[in-house]
């Protein structure tokens, strides 16, 4: 497949992948990627000529650059010596005894052969961590551990691998040699690093000191930078390219830099323009892991060499092995801890497990053993190249589906904290401030609202000020914003409730539109009766109460996906558009009918309602105040629209709306500064909700300047 094509392929299949996520909530996304990557593999015939040359270029230098720019400075530091010992120490633990486990357990694989498969399988990959964190909430002494470790520990296991590797190609191994590259290609790698950082910058800021302060041009320029670092420690210095990178991520993120009072908006456009590439660059890896899984596997399905089923058994040895020596390793750690600082609390061999299974491989695995050649230095066959592709494959699938499988039920009494890497959900934290913990509220101030809890509130502020400022010339305008504010309003209660708690809203909810459906069709029936309306009009009318009831029936007894749902809706319509369209020439009184019918049948629910709660046998108390309101308003909306006489050009009605979303927005920023003051929220919550009403902000400022250009 063109080259072209297959990135255009990804890029769907990665924004399918996040669809699907949303249904299949309970298999992490980086698994339904891996498994549309075998799907388009098997059924397309797609293959990847994967290269780790460009590889960890063009997918690994990126990632990890913005994973050290992200990494959290305290924490770094505070764990500087667990991390740096899991990614150094623990790596040559796992190539050499692992090594020598692999082999003893599956003799058919030679020693230097067992150590290098060890070796590429050392390291945790940092993607895979972040994808599967995302959805587990560890304790965060693993979390920063993990993530911190899958940093830095590449170069150590591609080193090891890279020397196992010769070893079995040539049968000789220089262990004097392979320490002196790996202390040269760490340090230099280092070094590299933090003098090409220290430079970009200094080049930046002269740029900017001589009034070169484009926002595009700096953006550019910041995602240009892993790249070239990267390239410039392996090809200039034959050093690593990963730990350069990190090391500029790392510096750049502690540096203080002076963009935030000169060009704030260039780090709000730089951290978005940042979210896509590792959006997409994630999806792609696992996509692309998938791609390869069958021609990692093939060789060993299909010869008569090995029996598949005792291949799937070495996969689940050399895991275990894997996984063991992992949780003796941070145990061992732990208990170290433990006697040299005199603790309370003794080590949890609980944690030791979940940093062991949290411990995840992928993209850097895939792309190295991929490296392994056919032929060895005598020009024989590499010995059991299939077997050893079959493994660390099937090592990556395993690692994945454990981690996703057991970490979930073994981390459900850690502390709730979500992990750093990037969201790209309506309710993104504040940029660089780290993720969503503010969602659980603090112990020591229970009267702490969330997030959403605190979004909710200050949509309503903003709802009584449009209300306030309603009057006769803007109702259509107002009500439009109300409904909308209203929209948001009950995605933030739905999206906030327990099931327990969503059950009932909902049930209120359906019987309260049950209602009004009831009473706009004996509106339409009487005006039938009393021949204000042709029946032609009825009908159509008539008919979609009909399918609004449907909708609803259908909600509550057999909920489909909203997805088809809304296409049907949408369908309907267009398909009722089209046959007004094509009706004779009376189409204009059939369009003035329905107006009329609209109008009569909407009145008709608002009283339809009204009656209804006021019946002794109805207790009002019991339904949701903030869904009959938005049903009120909804049908009040609709009044607005269909009254004659009423239109105002597209300008006066864009104005309209702006000038209260203007008072509203004011509404919602003094609201946020009452619940900071009154301790309500933390900083963090206030600082997530300002910056929301400042992106309605500078929306609103664009569409002004739309509205001033017509």
């Amino acid at each position: 497949m063109p080259l072209i094509e297959l990135v255009i392929l990804l890029a769907c299949l990665v924004l399918l992948s996040n669809v699907l996520s949303h249904y299949l909530v309970a298999i992490p996304v980086s698994l339904i990627q891996v498994g549309l990557g075998l799907g388009v593999a098997l059924l397309l015939n797609v293959q990847v000529e994967l290269q780790t040359d460009w590889f960890m270029l063009v997918f690994i230098a990126p990632m990890l650059y913005n994973d050290g720019r992200q990494f959290p400075k305290r924490e770094l530091w505070e764990l500087r010596g667990a991390i740096f010992a899991n990614a150094i120490v623990l790596v040559f633990i796992t190539t050499i005894l692992g090594g020598f486990l692999i082999h003893v357990l599956i003799p058919g694989i030679p020693l230097a052969v067992s150590i290098a498969l060890a070796a590429i399988l050392s390291p945790t990959d940092p993607v895979a961590v972040q994808s599967i964190s995302e959805g587990v909430k560890l304790p965060k002494e693993i979390l920063h551990l993990v993530s911190g470790e899958s940093l830095i520990n590449d170069a150590s296991g591609l080193i090891g691998f890279k020397y196992a590797l010769a070893a079995a190609v040539t049968g000789t191994f220089a262990l004097g040699k392979a320490v002196g590259d790996f202390f040269y290609i760490s340090l230099v790698g280092l070094a590299v690093g933090l003098a090409l950082m220290t430079l970009i910058q200094l080049i930046r800021d002269l740029l900017r000191r001589e009034g070169i302060n484009d926002t595009v041009f700096n953006v550019v320029l910041q995602i240009l930078t892993p790249f070239a670092i990267y390239f410039i420690a392996e090809e200039w210095f034959h050093a690593s390219g990963v730990v350069a990178v990190v090391a500029a991520g790392v510096l750049s993120h502690v540096q203080n830099s002076h963009e935030v009072e000169d060009a704030p908006e260039l780090r709000l456009v730089t951290e978005k323009v940042w979210n896509i590439i590792v959006y997409l660059l994630n999806g792609i890896v696992f996509l692309i892991l998938g791609i390869e899984l069958p021609v990692a596997t093939k060789a060993t399905i299909e010869g008569n060499h090995t029996n598949t089923l005792h291949a799937v058994f070495d996969v689940l040895i050399v895991w275990g092995i894997l996984l063991l020596i992992r949780v003796a390793w941070t145990y061992g750690y732990m208990l170290i801890i433990w006697l040299r600082d005199h603790q309370k609390t003794r080590p949890s061999l609980r944690t030791a497990a979940l940093s062991g299974l949290s411990g995840v491989r992928g993209a850097i695995t895939m792309a190295g053993v991929f490296t392994i050649p056919t032929v060895i230095a005598s020009g024989a066959a590499f010995p059991e190249r299939s077997l050893v592709l079959f493994i660390a494959a099937g090592v990556i699938i395993v690692s994945l589906v454990a981690a996703a499988g057991i970490l979930p039920l073994m981390a459900a009494k850690s502390i709730p904290l979500i992990t750093r890497g990037s969201s790209l959900d309506e309710d993104d934290a504040v940029i660089a401030a780290g993720p969503d913990d503010d969602d659980v509220p603090d112990p020591a101030t229970p009267q702490q609202l969330t997030y959403k809890q605190a979004r909710i509130y200050i949509l309503q502020l903003a709802v009584r000020n449009i209300e306030e400022h309603r009057r006769p010339e803007n109702q259509r305008a107002a009500y439009d914003l109300i409904l909308d504010q209203q929209f948001q309003i009950r995605r933030l209660e739905v999206a906030s409730q327990t099931e327990d708690e969503l059950q009932p809203m909902l049930t209120d909810e359906m019987q309260l539109r049950l209602v009004a459906l009831a009473g706009e069709r004996q509106a339409v029936q009487q005006m039938v009766a009393d021949h204000k309306v042709s029946k032609l009009a009825a009908q159509n009318y008539l008919r979609r109460i009909d399918q609004r009831e449907q909708r609803l029936s259908q909600a509550a007894h057999k909920p489909g996906l909203p997805t088809v749902r809304s296409l049907r809706l949408m369908f309907n319509r267009a398909m009722q558009g089209l046959r007004l369209w094509l009706a004779p020439a009376d189409s204009d009184q059939l369009r003035a009918e329905q107006l009329v019918i609209q109008r009569e049948a909407s009145k008709a629910a608002i009283k339809a309602l009204s009656q209804y709660l006021k019946q002794a046998s109805v207790d009002e108390q019991q339904f949701d105040r903030q869904a009959l309101y938005h049903l009120i308003v909804h049908y009040r909306n609709r009044i607005e629209s269909a009254k004659p006489g009423q239109s105002v050009s597209r300008a006066d009605y864009e104005r309209q709306i702006q000038k209260l979303r203007i008072k509203s927005l004011g509404a919602e920023r003094a609201g946020v500064q009452h619940l900071l003051e009154s301790g309500q929220i933390s900083i963090r919550t206030a600082a997530r909700l300002r910056q929301f009403i400042n992106y309605s902000e500078n929306l609103l400022m664009l569409n002004d300047g739309e509205i001033d250009d017509d």
